[in-house]
């Protein structure tokens, strides 16, 4: 049977070790994960194992466990939180009823009230998955739906298909209501191979959509529908810097679907834009976003402009076969490219038609070639100076020539455009670095400061930071002050608490639990295993 997962959070290891011996957890539902000793620690393991349900002491060192309680609340809000106080305590805990704290449970810890707490527990997780997972649900959130004038209307307008001048009275016909003032689209789509078992794909994709109207709609004021077989929502920011914040609410979202109802999400998330109107673009480049996941991996969001920050669209190349052709480029193999180069050479260069099509269909090639390699901040080598010279060129070849040079060019921007996100995440990740040795004494440094330089999301940043030096953010941040803190014990004779304040450090204390879990000994007998044979 599937258990549901405990952290325990105390500062006291015996206290810890008492709980953890006296319940029978796997009887009772549970299993222990870890635990943790304050509270920093506590919210690294939580982001790292998503527990289901965190136990945990109020007053610890560093966090204490109300300010913990207030972090997973925010971040991860399906996490039940049990606080456990002394006697004095009670009252001060109970001033967070505002937190939905699960239970309160009185030290010293009885065997026999901790089982009908977590008894209790145990019955409300089942009813909670239950519920979410029940197929009479999952037909009932089917059945709703947004009304039909409304649900054409959002189609049609990031269709392109609303005229500025019928706006007005579409928005008042249908009460519909667009306060902005900035805009965007983002495009939830649900996996139809990899769910789980006895599930229908459409009923697990009507329950994604449920859940993400639930957690995204009143702080983004969203209008959702379906199209094209994905959820598409519109999005409605105060300020244009928001779009960060989107992504990563969209990219923990994506987290929770696959935890709680076993669905494999992603969320594209588009352009920005001041006036709805533009709103077709903002859809293209969200389902754009979406088609990365064959680069950057499903269950999380994905940010157009983090990820292709050059690439704006192809206007004016509007048929299948070209747009095909440079979504290969964008997302393809070699092969990929050489397939849909062969497509577009016999759908639309070479069909049966007069010689004058046949030049009007290169001259369109070459135009919407041209137009690419400028949006996606290509360098323009492979086109001369006098345009007119290449379409002199290739007019005159045969199909085979024509089809080598159309190869030969789409390959080229293929390898132009994986150069180009190389160097791009590179860039961040050294700017990062760069900030880190500039900021690592600021005691308020944090990888949300960073994000915030760097205008990226958390969770694009903290992917491709991974990815680049194989370390957290907050990993390389420790390692980097520790790196410092040790040269510092070595070749100054400052006092320790100073030490720790020079390398981003306010509590001297928590500088030391740190540096002992980094280097095995206290700073202390650091500098003396390093300094004596000196002497």
């Amino acid at each position: 049977m599937n258990l549901y997962t405990v952290l325990l959070v105390d500062d006291e290891e015996e206290v810890i070790r008492v709980i953890m011996k006296k319940l029978n957890w796997e009887k009772l539902g549970f299993s222990v994960i870890g635990y943790a000793n304050n509270g920093i620690k506590a919210l690294e393991m939580v982001e790292e194992y998503q527990p289901d349900v965190v136990m945990t002491d109020i007053r610890m060192p560093y966090m204490d466990g109300l300010e913990l309680s207030h972090r997973i609340r925010t971040d991860y809000p399906a996490t039940q939180l049990l606080l456990f106080t002394g006697f004095d305590e009670f009252e001060y805990a109970k001033e967070a009823i505002h937190l939905k704290i699960t239970d309160y449970i009185l030290k010293p810890v009885n065997a026999i009230e901790l089982t009908n707490v977590f008894t209790t527990l145990k019955i409300k997780l089942d009813k909670e998955i239950s519920e979410k997972r029940s197929v009479q649900i999952l037909q009932k959130y089917y059945m709703e739906s947004l009304p039909l004038l409304q649900a054409n209307f959002y189609s049609t307008l990031i269709e392109g298909r609303i005229h500025e001048d019928e706006l007005a009275s579409y928005l008042s016909d249908y009460q519909i209501s667009f306060s902005g003032p900035y805009f965007c689209c983002i495009v939830i789509h649900t996996s139809s191979t990899q769910v789980p078992e006895n599930m229908n794909p459409l009923l697990l994709a009507t329950s994604v959509r449920k859940q993400a109207e639930e957690r995204l709609s009143v702080r983004w004021n969203t209008k959702s529908f379906s199209y094209l077989g994905n959820t598409v929502m519109i999005a409605q920011l105060k300020s244009a810097d928001m779009l960060s914040d989107l992504t990563d609410e969209c990219d923990r979202f994506c987290k929770y679907a696959r935890k709680i109802i076993g669905a494999v999400v992603t969320v594209g998330v588009g352009q920005i834009c001041g006036d709805i109107m533009e709103l077709q673009q903002s859809y293209s480049t969200a389902r754009e976003a979406v088609s990365y996941r064959v680069i950057y991996g499903a269950s999380r969001a994905i940010n157009i402009k983090e990820i292709a920050p050059q690439e704006k669209g192809e206007a004016g190349a509007s048929d299948d076969e070209i747009n095909m052709l440079f979504k290969a480029i964008r997302l393809g193999t070699e092969e990929n490219v050489t397939e849909a180069v062969d497509n577009y050479m016999k759908n639309v260069v070479f069909p049966e038609k007069s010689l004058q099509y046949h030049h009007i269909a290169v001259i369109e090639m070459t135009g919407a070639l041209y137009r690419f390699s400028v949006n996606n901040g290509i360098a323009d080598g492979n086109f001369p100076a006098d345009m007119k010279d290449l379409y002199s060129s290739l007019l005159d070849l045969e199909p085979k020539s024509l089809r080598s040079w159309l190869l030969e060019i789409s390959q080229a921007f293929r390898i132009s455009l994986i150069n180009a996100r190389s160097r791009s995440t590179q860039s961040f990740v050294f700017k990062a670095q760069e900030y880190v040795r500039s900021n690592y004494a600021d005691d308020t440094l944090s990888l949300d400061r960073v994000c915030s330089v760097l205008n990226v999301s958390n969770s694009y940043f903290s992917t491709i930071f991974k990815k680049e030096t194989g370390k957290s953010f907050i990993g390389y941040l420790t390692d980097y002050r520790m790196e410092q803190a040790s040269r510092l014990l070595i070749e100054t004779n400052e006092k320790n608490y100073i030490i720790a304040n020079q390398v981003g450090y306010a509590d001297p204390n928590y500088f030391s639990y740190v540096f002992k879990r980094q280097f095995g000994v206290s700073p202390s007998k650091y500098r003396a295993e390093h300094t004596d044979g000196e002497r």
